[in-house]
């Protein structure tokens, strides 16, 4: 009779399966491993892409990504930013991307959020706010600093306003005998 358990050969194009059951990871390890995660991916983000900058002990130098849509920022693992610092609420504020705007919400935290040193409930937030959540300070960052913000307005306002002009002198010299 042969062994029911066969080693896949080498030359066979099978591979082996890495080690079976189930790990258990403490807390502090999930944090770890998130955190490392984190920031691998995040600190090489541009801030062409909206971010929060940690600027307090704990968090300084971390770059979390403000994605389209809503996202909840507060100390409990299920927020999409987790901040590890006792003055933050559980859930402590909504951020929201929407139509090329970040608006931060305050969600009934108890130290309430600031931005730019004034206790807010709602605000639309501007490049170089500076937000703190408890005692957790951040820096909003929407692009390169030193950068110039492109103004395509102006651009688009003025190639109308020329086409106008362009247009009036066009059919003035058309009507003229």
């Amino acid at each position: 009779m042969s062994d029911s358990k066969q080693e896949p050969s080498r030359h066979s194009g099978k591979r082996s399966s890495g080690p079976q059951g189930t790990r258990f990871f403490s807390t502090e390890a999930l944090r770890q491993y998130a955190s490392d995660a984190a920031n691998g991916r995040d600190s090489e983000v541009s801030t062409r892409t909206p971010v929060l900058e940690g600027s307090s002990p704990g968090i300084e130098g971390r770059r979390f990504v403000i994605r389209p849509g809503r996202q909840a920022i507060g100390r409990r693992l299920d927020n999409d930013i987790v901040v590890d610092d006792l003055s933050v609420s559980g859930c402590h504020a909504w951020i929201t991307q929407q139509h090329g705007r970040c608006i931060i919400m305050n969600t009934l935290s108890t130290n309430g959020t600031f931005v730019n040193d004034r206790r807010i409930h709602e605000v639309a937030l501007r490049h170089g706010d500076h937000i703190r959540l408890g005692q957790a300070e951040f820096v909003f960052l929407t692009r390169e600093h030193g950068q110039p913000r492109h103004s395509y307005g102006r651009w688009i306002g003025g190639a109308v306003a020329l086409l106008l002009v362009a247009g009036a002198v066009a059919w003035w010299w058309l009507r003229s005998p």
